[in-house]
């Protein structure tokens, strides 16, 4: 019998993994880790890099195929990422890690996941309050509080906002606006005029966001609770010519936010850290696989740019984005 070469024999066996998880079908030897974030997003890109990142360093370890299977719902909506975790679950990967759009509604596939011995993680989320899963993110309610204490401070304490609320029922966007308006409680003559949600959709931001200008001139700045968020706010307020009258303080660090911070139109964010997510997501669930107790939480860190971390509000954050 003919021998194959090491690296087309690899790659059969990892497409062997991918055509048994289509089928839903037990995985051949080697490990598949499945990736769901929100939705199909630049920002969920950079935690699939990550994601491979680990799937790398796993398989120069091991000497086992690694394979990432990334599922990315086309849209935001916690009925389609049900029906893909549901999906992920019958083919028996060696690992879980997702990005919950509604934890409630999600909890039951959750608990299914745990039942059948599939180690599974939530990245950029909170798990349901009763279940020991671990998460890997930022501390939202901090990062919010960052970026509501910066626009405070640029407007001095005075003034109408706005508040981009991202996907309502997602956990790390509700506690984001949640703590954007108790901190701005504290401000009696900053006052929140609208709330509008985007869903994590730069060109739907974009569009609420005109139209809260329009119906609020008085407006003086903005906060928001996703990535896609300020984006589509910095691209309304330059069509409105706003740049310089109408503050925006963002989160996280997409190329086409980082020039909106270079060009002026956004004052500065807070920016989590997805290629971080991505990697100790996986490396969690190989662990997890292997025995290893699960913790309960894996914090990656807060990078604010743009702004100096004492103006705005917390200065023991660095000013560095992730590589």
């Amino acid at each position: 019998m003919r021998l194959l070469p090491a690296s087309l024999h690899a790659l059969i066996i990892s497409g062997s993994i991918l055509i048994g998880a289509g089928k839903g079908e037990a995985a051949t030897p080697g490990l598949r880790f499945v990736v769901i974030p929100k939705v199909t997003h630049p920002w969920f890109e950079a935690v699939h890099g990550g994601a491979k990142a680990a799937a790398q360093m796993i398989q120069g370890q091991t000497n086992t195929p690694v394979v990432i299977d990334y599922r990315p719902p086309a849209k935001a909506e916690a009925e389609l990422q049900a029906a893909m975790l549901q999906a992920a679950i019958r083919s028996k990967p060696t690992g879980i890690t997702i990005d919950l759009l509604d934890a409630t509604r999600l909890k039951p596939l959750l608990e299914q996941a745990e039942r059948e011995g599939i180690p599974i993680t939530v990245f950029d989320s909170e798990p349901p309050a009763d279940l020991p899963i671990t998460s890997i993110g930022a501390n939202f309610c901090q990062q919010a509080q960052i970026t509501a204490q910066r626009l405070a401070n640029l407007l001095g304490g005075q003034g109408e906002v706005a508040i981009m609320r991202g996907v309502p029922t997602a956990p790390n966007h509700a506690i984001r606006a949640e703590c954007h308006r108790k901190l701005f409680a504290n401000y009696p003559g900053i006052k929140v005029v609208a709330s509008p949600a985007d869903n994590d959709n730069v060109e739907t931001a974009q569009q609420l966001a005109l139209a809260t200008m329009q119906q609020h001139p008085q407006l003086k700045g903005w906060v928001v609770s996703d990535a896609g968020g300020g984006i589509g706010v910095g691209r309304a307020i330059q069509a409105l010519g706003k740049q310089g009258s109408v503050q925006v303080v963002a989160l996280d660090d997409l190329p086409e936010l980082l020039n909106l911070i270079q060009g002026g139109v956004v004052d500065s964010t807070a920016a989590s850290r997805p290629i971080s997510q991505g990697y100790w997501s996986v490396l969690t669930l190989w662990q997890q696989s292997l025995g290893a107790p699960p913790i309960q939480r894996i914090d990656t860190g807060i990078s604010v740019l743009g702004v100096t971390p004492e103006s705005a509000g917390n200065p023991n954050r660095t000013q560095h984005p992730e590589g």
